[in-house]
């Protein structure tokens, strides 16, 4: 059966940007990310790779390309393909020279219900911010210190 995405059941859906210094997927991500994608809590919409180059050449790496192919496997299953070209180039343009990415949108299907709820209830979300892990850090240390 085909996956489709329906805007009727999705869940809130995010883009992450993730900055690793150098050129190489070596994989180590891949199990947290599947585990993630196999309990459910989140669906992989899509995944790519892009590279710069220490001469500021770009790269992408897809999830069919030999060096990432394996690693990310078990999240491959339902790929729709919605970054494009035109992403990934301005993505790539923010790195570093000598740094790669890994582009991932994932729906929060944990979320799912409860947006389909706010949404059948002629509710809609009007702020949502992520907080800062520094500042949970600092938090944290100041219950402690209490």
């Amino acid at each position: 059966m085909v996956a489709v995405l329906s805007p009727d059941s999705i869940g809130p859906v995010d883009v992450a940007v993730i900055v690793f210094d150098g050129s190489k997927f070596n994989g180590d991500v891949a199990p947290a990310l599947a585990e993630l994608h196999d309990s459910g809590a989140v669906r992989v919409i899509d995944l790519a790779f892009v590279r710069k180059e220490s001469d500021g050449s770009t790269s992408f790496v897809e999830l069919e390309d030999a060096d990432v192919a394996d690693a990310f496997e078990r999240v491959n299953d339902q790929q729709f393909d919605l970054l494009s070209d035109e992403d990934l180039t301005e993505i790539a343009s923010g790195l570093e020279a000598g740094s790669s990415a890994m582009v991932v949108v994932w729906e929060n299907s944990w979320a799912a219900r409860l947006a389909a709820a706010v949404r059948a209830s002629d509710g809609r979300l009007v702020a949502q911010e992520r907080v800062p892990r520094e500042n949970v850090v600092r938090a944290i240390a100041a219950l402690d210190q209490d």
